[in-house]
């Protein structure tokens, strides 16, 4: 039998090498801005056309590379961060493997344009799937330019697995903040087709979360320091009246890079026990410094997963941490057993007794003394001022006249037969009932979470919340597509706060949240203003029903138009829908069981639950 296993083909390897590193554009945009950084840059640029797939530049100001490093850059595992194995437990820089660029050059075309600070040229060179077409002399400034073209030119299957552009492009702003809010000492710049999505100047680690999530989130955020010798944790926490439904504003940074830990996440969730609302998240902009041979940043192709020595302990002084931030800054009640200094009794008084205070009282003094009245005697003193007190005979004057215009008037019979006089009966109930049926109701709340009623063959048991929900999402489906919203104008115009990518998708549906009944004011960088609401919401949920839709946009944005409005009334209709646990007047119920079966779909809700379950008789018959 001949052998079978063989080596594969370079370029073969490098296109299985590429599928760990790249995924999509923005996995592309982590490497390139990673690198940068490592070149020392103090000034980096990125500019993006068509989310990505069309082109990804990153331009620097960095050390940049000579002719050979340049050349060498693009070969497999070849890097200048690590000379031996142990150097891997000593990083302190972003990319050590030497895979990024070799493996981007095997599925793009790729133009890279460097030079150093003490040449008088730069090197250019152009490679398609890993395949080196041109190395040529160039002019260029001092640092590197790298065009990353076509990404997935030559992979038509990976590259049809790619989402649409706005999908892949918030993909990208993601890992832009993530880099971004790590390195708050270099000034980044962002361009997407041509306009500009991001500056952000060289500032401290506030102002940097500040520039990039909006105005409104400085009030919003609580620092932590807290220095051990196992870690030193520093950034900031959001207030819990803050809180999102969301997860979209939760960061750990460990020696400057972005990480995912469930662990350490469940640690800063433990330290806003009790503060926080049902299913809400905190935000929470955390970076730890640690000493790098205590952690494995080798365990995952992006590395955004990492193995802490001893994850115990830093799991305990990070929740002891962010409590001592919530009560020191007098977000969460605390017990304080230390003394006020205020209360302290001055040290020279030590000696001193407390004296008694003495009350001083004028025994002679009388405040009737020069009060005289009119009728007789006087009280004694020295003046004698008298006061004349009116007569009270004068009160017939009063009725002088009236005798005579009594009896010019002669009331008729009909003059007061026409006065109504305001009824003080009050009602009992806002609707109409049929004073035959007072006492018999057809239908019956149980647990303030489901209706019961009756119908021919037994009874049905509807879940109030998922029956809200079909009848909502019918409704709002109908007044998008027939744009026949009613909507309520609010007196004051309602202000929130939103972040760039969250306002560039509200941006997206904005025709559509019109045609529910939203009035739109001015849609500024990091506000929206809203003018009117549709009639079925009520002001308080606007903030968080629009929390809601953002989220559901960002997990599962649909392309075609129908599968937006589609998602745009689910999302509507589950955050508004009544919830659980809300009682409802008999009229109420009625109300909601005869809209239900009047929908074209009653059995399901918009996400395919049942809406409600029956009970025939036989099946009760069967139980007794």
């Amino acid at each position: 039998m001949s052998d079978i296993i063989q080596l594969l083909p370079d370029h073969v390897a490098n296109q299985i090498a590429a599928g760990e590193v790249v995924q999509r554009p923005a996995s592309v945009v982590k490497e390139l801005l990673e690198n940068a950084i490592d070149a020392k840059a103090t000034h980096i640029k990125l500019i993006i056309k068509e989310a990505g797939k069309t082109l990804i530049q990153v331009i620097d100001n960095g050390s940049g590379m000579s002719v050979t490093d340049a050349r060498l850059s693009f070969e497999r595992h070849a890097t200048s961060k690590i000379k031996a194995a142990e150097d891997i437990f000593q990083l302190d820089t972003k990319g050590f493997r030497g895979e990024a660029l070799a493996s981007i050059a095997a599925i793009a075309h790729v133009e890279l344009k460097t030079k150093q600070e003490e040449d008088e040229v730069g090197t250019e060179i152009n490679i398609e799937g890993s395949e080196v077409i041109s190395q040529e002399v160039c002019v260029t400034p001092k640092g590197t330019s790298i065009s990353v073209k076509n990404l997935f030119y030559n992979i038509p299957a990976r590259r049809n697995f790619l989402k649409s552009n706005a999908v892949e492009l918030r993909h990208i702003i993601d890992e832009f903040h993530r880099v971004t809010m790590a390195h708050h000492s270099i000034k980044f710049d962002m361009y997407h087709n041509g306009s500009e999505v991001f500056n952000l100047p060289i500032t401290n680690c506030r102002q940097r979360i500040v520039n990039i999530f909006g105005g409104k989130t400085n009030e919003k955020l609580v620092p932590v320091e807290e220095e051990t010798d196992l870690v030193t944790i520093s950034g900031f926490i959001g207030k819990p009246e803050y809180a999102k439904r969301t997860r979209g504003e939760q960061f750990f940074f460990v020696n400057n890079r972005f990480i995912k830990s469930p662990y350490l996440n469940h640690a800063v969730n433990a330290a806003f026990e009790g503060l926080l609302k049902d299913k809400a998240h905190p935000s929470y902009f955390v970076y730890l410094t640690v000493d790098p041979k205590s952690i494995d940043i080798n365990i995952h192709p992006t590395k955004t997963e990492i193995k802490f020595e001893d994850e115990h302990a830093l799991y305990a002084m990070l929740r002891a941490s962010i409590k001592h931030s919530l009560g020191q800054f007098n977000v969460a009640p605390v017990l304080d057993f230390n003394r006020d200094a205020s209360m302290d009794t001055p040290y020279e008084y030590k000696s001193k007794t407390a004296q008694t205070p003495t009350i001083e009282v004028d025994r002679n003094f009388n405040p009737f003394k020069d009060e005289k009245v009119s009728g007789g005697g006087s009280f004694s003193g020295k003046s004698h001022t008298s006061f004349k007190k009116e007569s009270a005979g004068d009160w017939e004057n009063l009725y002088v006249g009236l005798e005579s215009e009594m009896t010019t008037f002669k009331p008729t019979e009909n003059d007061f037969s026409s006065v109504e006089f305001e009824s003080a009966e009050v009602t009992g109930s806002l609707f109409e009932t049929d004073e035959k049926k007072v006492g018999h109701h057809t239908t019956y709340q149980l647990r303030k979470k489901y209706i019961v009623t009756t119908i021919k063959s037994g009874m049905v048991i509807v879940n109030q919340n998922r029956a809200h929900q079909r009848i909502l999402y019918e409704e709002l489906l109908r007044n998008i597509t027939m744009a026949s919203a009613v909507s309520q104008q609010l007196l004051f115009p309602l202000v929130l706060s939103f972040t760039k990518k969250e306002i560039e998708l509200l941006t997206t549906v904005k025709e559509q949240l019109e045609n529910t009944g939203f009035v739109f004011g001015e849609l500024s960088p990091g506000e929206v203003e809203i003018m009117g609401i549709p009639s079925v919401t009520s002001e308080k949920e606007v903030a968080q029903l629009l929390e809601q839709l953002i989220n559901d946009l960002e997990s599962e944005v649909p392309d075609s138009g129908f599968s937006q409005t589609d998602l745009l009334a689910r999302s509507i209709s589950k955050s508004i829908a009544v919830r659980a646990g809300v009682e409802l007047a008999s009229e109420q119920q009625q109300y909601m069981v005869n809209s239900l079966f009047a929908c074209t779909e009653p059995t399901i809700t918009p996400n395919n639950k049942p809406t409600f379950i029956t009970l025939t008789v036989d099946e009760i018959d069967k139980k007794f």
